[in-house]
């Protein structure tokens, strides 16, 4: 039991050692160009939508909470943001009618508009869900985020603006963290832009 335990340390000092190594060659400059773009949104009153799969799927539901519903409610920032794997039933319905492949691409169709953004999220940037669907972004002119990891896969290359954690084929833990920190630090940023404003409320 011991040495099992031994086992789990190590293996937790190793983990967060290479998400620290993250830390020092992530790509800031792609966060400081998505802050530009939500601005953007925000001043053209379009909208963004946000798409990803499993974990993915929740770290985008996690986005809208925070940069949606969070900055919103503080008077920092209001924009429509969607999670589309939110709405199980419209899913689950295109998904059962014409294949998971279109669950997001439908979704989109009729709906999505030049101003708006589309930020897709996934670990291999490769699911065939998410490249339709923002394959589908690119052709109606709208800005493609991609937030991507291992080597990037097709969405790296597609994205107008690319959010890369580059790792080892199937880390998905650390890209995850990754990810999620993404979202933190941008409403992180509005919160400490804003703290005199909030702090006279």
């Amino acid at each position: 039991m011991k040495e099992n335990q031994m086992d789990a340390v190590l293996f937790a000092k190793q983990y967060l050692e290479r998400l620290s190594h993250l830390f020092t060659i992530i790509d800031t400059t792609a966060i400081g160009e998505i802050i530009k773009i939500l601005e953007k949104v925000n001043t053209n009153n379009a909208s963004v939508y946000v798409i990803g799969n499993g974990g993915s799927a929740s770290t985008a539901s996690h986005i809208v909470n925070d940069i949606g519903v969070g900055l919103r409610r503080r008077g920092l920032l209001n924009i429509n943001i969607q999670a589309l794997a939110d709405n199980t039933a419209s899913c689950t319905a295109i998904a059962n009618d014409l294949g998971y492949d279109d669950i997001f691409f439908m979704q989109l169709v009729g709906l999505l508009k030049k101003d708006d953004v589309l930020i897709s999220i996934s670990c291999s940037g490769s699911s065939p869900n998410i490249i339709k669907a923002s394959t589908y972004a690119k052709s109606m002119g709208a800005t493609l985020i991609g937030v991507s990891g291992f080597d990037g896969g097709i969405l790296k290359d597609i994205s107008d603006i690319s959010f890369h954690v580059p790792t080892e084929k199937g880390d998905y833990g650390l890209v995850e963290d990754m990810h999620m920190i993404l979202d933190h630090i941008i409403y992180s940023y509005y919160i400490e832009k804003n703290k005199n404003i909030l702090e006279n409320h």
